[in-house]
């Protein structure tokens, strides 16, 4: 099992390029089984969940290859249309097959994706939209069977509001099963992220007709066929993010080139209030925050446009390192804290209570061995071990994996003292 270790104190230096969006890339994966053409995606991240996807999309007939930053999706000709659990259970976005194999195929039966260390995440809403669309769903063995009438699913008024905010990975699985409907569909209370755009583009590039892209009504009159995705994967603005909170709190001075400036309004805003030294452009960031002294705005997580839940375990691990106390309300997770506890390991002070973070500041961190427990608190581990004294050992780096292409080379380019090692104790 691989860890991280690194060595704090030195503030990053120089330019770094933003690698694709995993989350964008995901859902354009699985949207290549609407199609009996082949697909390519370029510019994609060689990450674990996108070689996770791959591996399910194989199992279901359509064949994956990696060529340099290519991926390339070719049908095999085979309706296969049951998803295996032992690849299902690897990744809870693997439920994102669901809507493509139930429009292209009639059929799709897959393993419920469980919890996760987010606290339980239930699919309730895709279950109820591709309802709503027509189609006859069952629980049976811990799997998802959904069947289409004949014909072919007719379409229909789908609500996907939850909760606690639109369904992303929902609404681009109902979106998915919608563009191949015989009739209109509408969605309402839609996802507005600009992962979902970038899918209705990319769908519409092949032949699918869906109007409403950034809002929370989507329109999409069903269609015959669609073509090959072709295209490149956008940046990824959660390690835009990642990338610019390790920069500030170091006191670095770096350049974030193939940046989604844009998509990065709401941290962008909140580093500046915080006191952060930033210059724009349209599509790069440059961080001089040299001798900054950091302030501590209120954090409260939403969907987009709001802040990211995605970046609220980086901004803690950045908050240790302001004046004052900060405030961090979790809208999204409730439950997504368990990065506190690591972070107080390395000497932080942080009360978590009712949803909340406090973070008190500014503290000196001291390094230690810290245990990931998530995609985005391996990320504010490794932060927070960029400004600690000593060495900081993070452990169970295959979450950080997942997400983040090389990042310890990345952070090795700006300067930082971080390699990856064998964890001969475990976890």
């Amino acid at each position: 099992m691989d860890c991280f270790e690194v060595i704090g104190g030195t503030p990053l230096q120089g330019e770094v390029e933003v690698a694709g969006s995993k989350n964008g890339t995901l859902p354009l994966m699985a949207a290549a089984l609407l199609s009996n053409e082949s697909s390519q995606l370029d510019g994609v991240p060689a990450l674990r969940d996108i070689h996770t996807l791959a591996e399910l999309l194989s199992s279901l007939g359509l064949n994956t290859r990696f060529v340099a930053q290519s991926l390339q999706l070719v049908p095999s000709g085979q309706d296969l249309w049951q998803a295996p659990y032992d690849l299902v259970r690897r990744m809870r976005a693997s439920v994102c097959v669901l809507g493509p194999l139930l429009a292209r195929t009639g059929h799709a039966s897959v393993p419920l994706p469980g919890g996760c260390v987010l606290g339980v995440r239930p699919i309730d809403l895709h279950l109820r939209g591709m309802e709503s669309l027509g189609a006859k769903v069952d629980l049976a063995e811990g799997c998802v069977l959904a069947t289409a009438p004949k014909g072919g699913l007719p379409g229909g008024e789908v609500d996907l509001s939850g909760p606690r905010g639109s369904t992303v990975l929902g609404t681009a699985n109902v979106l998915m099963a919608a563009t191949l409907a015989k009739g209109e569909s509408v969605l309402r209370g839609a996802a507005c992220e600009p992962e979902i755009v970038v899918l209705i583009d990319f769908l519409n590039s092949a032949g699918a007709q869906i109007e409403g892209g950034g809002t929370a009504t989507l329109r999409v009159q069903g269609v015959d066929e669609i073509h090959g995705l072709k295209g490149n994967v956008p940046p990824d603005r959660i390690e835009a993010g990642t990338l610019l909170l390790a920069a500030a709190m170091t006191r670095g001075h770096v350049k974030l080139t193939r940046c989604p400036v844009p998509q990065l309004q709401a941290l962008l805003d909140t580093l500046e209030l915080a006191g952060v030294p930033l210059e724009r452009g349209s599509d790069w960031v440059r961080v001089h925050a040299e001798g900054a002294i950091f302030r501590n705005p209120v954090i409260q997580t939403a969907p987009y446009p709001g802040y990211p839940t995605d970046l609220q375990a980086q901004w803690m691990a950045f908050a240790t390192q302001a004046e004052g106390t900060t405030l961090i309300r979790e809208g999204i997770y409730p439950e997504r804290f368990l990065h506190a506890a690591e972070l107080v390991r390395l000497g932080a002070q942080i009360e978590v209570s009712d949803g909340s973070a406090r973070v008190h500041g500014p503290t000196r961190l001291s390094g230690a061995p810290v245990l990931a427990s998530d995609l985005r608190a391996s990320a504010a581990l490794v932060l927070a071990g960029l400004v600690a004294e000593g060495k900081t050992v993070v452990k169970r780096v295959y979450h950080l994996d997942r997400g983040y292409e090389r990042l310890e080379e990345k952070l090795s380019s700006l300067g930082a003292s971080v390699r990856r090692v064998v964890d001969e104790m475990g976890p």
